[in-house]
């Protein structure tokens, strides 16, 4: 990797309960995620089993809506619940962030295109760094200031009004003082996200946060996520991802894990790109097919990427795709009829009938 592409680290989290993340410098790519409902306070224990569940998958990092002050402090009580740092995304009130760092919450996003004055931002400021809490300047295309608003009408692009929105609330915050801040500038275009990253990587030490926002749902966001990030991450731009589709979490964090493997296998000497963990590999299933690999993959898929092993699984649908294909696999499973075959390294260990399949095959993980 490119020495002039590594910028400051932040540490987000690291007091009290909650576990330190670094995101910048040489430190791997953080995967970050956003709740996707309103906070209940009737309902804390679940959503903290929940995030336990979202960190064993590979989430660092995971980003809260807080519209009002209620919900401050609902977020507040579920920060001393978990020890995945958790963030506010602060819109429009800016006492609303003041609210959330009485809590033990890590992080907090600001969009200064509404979040106010350059006063509310000060005030903002001064307790975040009393604090010692990082703030994430976060730009969205929808939500530019009105006066580049205008000159993007006006034939701006709207990567060099991000970039320069950007700049300008770097500016303010230096002017304050402050320099514990990251940088996002998101917009739902490909070469919108990619040319204010590239532009902005130029103008700036501070960590970034990039995405694609508004990506769709999950095949078109996962495609268009891929699009832009492997773009990014295989130059060396980038600090932190969120891969944002209207889906679940938890496949917005595998979409995330999985583009940040491939930008590995792309670019091999970036140290940041983590490498490890379980790669599955599954057949899409034809007419010849003798095992319900959808099934299977579908039941399987999130426990398998919770486990912290470098392992390659194969989920195989008949005899052409089967152990010899597969033989890499430190472990597979495959089936013809009512026999299902379970192998590894393309040797068959185990021949049962397909209502023993998962218990046989949860028996030979475990042996790993």
């Amino acid at each position: 990797m490119k020495q002039e592409c590594l910028t400051k680290v932040v540490k987000v989290g690291g007091f009290s309960h909650v576990r330190p993340v670094h995101i910048g410098g040489k430190n791997p790519i953080v995967i970050q995620t956003m709740w996707k409902d309103r906070l209940s306070p009737a309902n804390l224990q679940d959503a903290a089993k929940r995030i336990d569940a979202l960190q064993a998958l590979g989430c660092n990092l995971l980003r809260f809506a807080v519209p009002d002050i209620d919900a401050a402090q609902t977020l507040g009580q579920l920060a001393g619940m978990v020890s995945m740092p958790l963030v506010a995304d602060i819109h429009f009130d800016y006492k609303i962030a003041l609210r959330c760092m009485d809590y033990p919450i890590a992080k907090i996003r600001i969009n200064p295109g509404n979040i106010g004055s350059s006063e509310k931002t000060k005030i903002v400021l001064e307790k975040a760094a009393e604090k010692y809490i990082p703030i994430r300047i976060g730009l969205n295309a929808g939500s530019l200031p009105n006066d580049l608003r205008l000159r993007v009408e006006e034939g701006l692009s709207t990567a060099d009004a991000l970039a320069e929105a950007a700049m300008r609330e770097i500016s303010i915050f230096k002017d304050f003082g402050f320099n514990n801040y990251l940088v996002s500038m998101k917009a739902s275009t490909i070469a919108d996200t990619i040319s204010a990253n590239k532009k902005i990587r130029g103008q700036t030490d501070a960590p970034l946060h990039v995405g694609l926002t508004e990506a769709g749902p999950l095949i078109a966001g996962v495609s268009r996520s891929t699009a832009a990030l492997l773009m990014l991450l295989t130059e060396g731009i980038g600090d932190t991802i969120r891969v944002s589709l209207s889906d679940s979490m938890e496949n917005e964090i595998i979409a995330a894990r999985e583009i940040i493997a491939a930008a590995a296998q792309m670019a091999p000497d970036n140290s940041r790109l983590r490498r490890g963990g379980v790669n599955i590999v599954s057949c899409p299933r034809c007419g010849r097919a003798g095992f319900d690999t959808h099934g299977f993959t579908s039941r399987w898929m999130q426990k398998l990427y919770t486990l912290d092993r470098d392992l390659s699984i194969a989920v195989m649908g008949c005899e052409v795709n089967g152990p010899i294909e597969a033989k890499h696999a430190d472990l597979g499973i495959t089936g013809a009829g009512d026999k299902v075959l379970i192998f590894k390294h393309g040797e068959v260990i185990k021949t049962i009938t397909a209502d023993l399949a998962d218990t046989a095959f949860e028996e030979e993980l475990g042996k790993l």
